[in-house]
């Protein structure tokens, strides 16, 4: 690890801490990898220019004096991490945050990127005593690089980036739009919301709903333990979503092959193009799919308790209470639908 001096910072822990978080530090990290550190504050990721990633850090809070700022390559990335000098840090969130997250810090100040549990064990709160510090971080971003965030408390953004993106959160919401490329959001507790993107996209969050629109790409994965989930306008070869519990929305949808696990929640989904093949399975929870017109597609639908509604002419090989087994047209794709109790509902659409 590697402290960083500069005439900026000459005499920082004498500065009063008012004239600390008034400053706007800047560095520039150059390398092929880069991921950046922080336990509390914001991130604001945006386009930048030249080669270089530039990281533009404010410091907050009545200690913001003590945070220190350091960077050197760890694990072939070059990274920049924000330190907390102690185990108790005060966040007084903005938007109403309020609670309590603890999170296991490495002694090189990384955190969340590499398996294992090891670490000194830290916890962010938003009231009590400790050291009252944040800061936040405006994140410059040239077309290409691959980039990974770290945030254990707050909220990310991303807008108009293009390259390989990493947001990674404990206790934080995410927010994206028009961005390109492959994007990774990894949340352990926090909403998340995606409005324009071109290119890979997964999702995942713990606890939290998530809403993904205007979506052009290969996959979109969305895995969330507990929240519900909606996607809109998308576009894409593969669509997956797993969830916990919650509803599954979906409304002008674009799919050759679409996978939906809900254990409680119902599922809507409408679609504008024949999908390839459909595979829906709720523990509890009713399904409705809309398609359009020239469905070609064996189908197995399976119902606990529950009715079960086709809109198109099916060639039956089987239907009695519960099930229905048979062909669509052609029987060139398949869909396939199970739900422990809730109805069934193939509509066209």
């Amino acid at each position: 690890m590697t402290p960083i001096t500069r005439t900026l910072t000459v005499g920082l822990l004498a500065i009063p801490t008012v004239l600390v978080g008034q400053q706007t530090e800047r560095f520039q990290l150059t390398g092929e990898r880069i991921a950046i550190f922080n336990l509390a504050g914001s991130a604001t990721v945006e386009a930048g220019s030249g080669s270089a990633v530039v990281v533009e850090v404010r410091r907050g809070g009545a200690d913001a004096g003590r945070l220190g700022i350091e960077r050197g390559s760890i694990d072939g990335a070059e990274t920049l991490r924000v330190r907390y000098p102690g185990d108790e840090i005060v966040f007084r969130g903005r938007d109403g945050w309020s609670g309590s997250t603890q999170i296991r810090v490495r002694d090189d100040g990384t955190f969340g990127w590499r398996h294992g549990s090891e670490g000194t064990r830290v916890r962010i709160r938003s009231s009590g005593s400790g050291l009252e510090a944040h800061a936040d971080l405006r994140i410059l971003v040239p077309r290409g690089k691959r980039v990974e965030v770290y945030l254990a408390v707050g909220d990310m953004s991303a807008t108009g980036v293009d390259g390989t993106l990493r947001l990674d959160g404990s206790s934080t919401t995410v927010t994206t739009s028009r961005t390109s490329g492959d994007l990774v959001v990894d949340v352990g507790s926090g909403g998340v919301t995606t409005d324009g993107h071109t290119g890979d996209l997964s999702i995942d969050t713990g606890s939290g709903s998530v809403k993904a629109s205007n979506v052009h790409g290969d996959d979109l994965s969305v895995d969330t333990g507990s929240g519900g989930v909606e996607v809109t306008n998308a576009d894409v070869g593969r669509l997956l979503i797993d969830t916990g519990s919650g509803h599954v929305g979906g409304t002008g949808l674009a799919a050759d092959d679409i996978e939906v696990d809900t254990g409680s929640g119902s599922v809507t989904l409408a679609l504008t193009r024949v999908p390839r093949n459909v595979n829906v399975d709720t523990g509890s929870g009713s399904v409705e799919l809309a398609v359009p017109e020239g469905l070609n597609a064996t189908v197995d639908l399976e119902t606990s308790s529950g009715h079960i509604d086709v809109d198109f002419p099916v060639q039956t090989r089987r239907w009695e209470r519960g099930e229905l087994h048979g062909t669509i047209g052609t029987g060139g794709g398949r869909i396939k639908i199970d739900t422990g109790s809730g109805g069934i509902t193939i509509r066209k659409g």
